[in-house]
């Protein structure tokens, strides 16, 4: 199977409709308003409303845990030094 990239032009707006997505999608579960697991519909609601747009986005910027915790280590050390000076 061949795989194609993904058109570079793109990219910028997948990735901000798979953010999108899994924000309104973490709000619906926090908030309940949608719940995660219903008896007709088992875990359904939670797959397409968390796990899948974080599969699209993880997809889409593979690096993006590593950049975040780089940057809240980055945050975390400014804090201590500004603490303890």
């Amino acid at each position: 199977m061949h795989r194609q990239p993904i058109d570079p032009s793109r990219h910028p707006r997948l990735l901000a409709t798979a953010l999108l997505w899994l924000f309104t999608g973490s709000v619906s579960l926090a908030t309940t308003l949608i719940p995660a697991h219903t008896d007709l519909f088992g875990w359904t609601p939670f797959f397409w409303l968390f796990a899948a747009p974080l599969a699209v986005v993880l997809t889409l910027e593979p690096r993006l845990p590593q950049l975040l915790l780089k940057m809240r280590r980055q945050h975390r050390r400014r804090a201590a030094q500004l603490i303890w000076n």
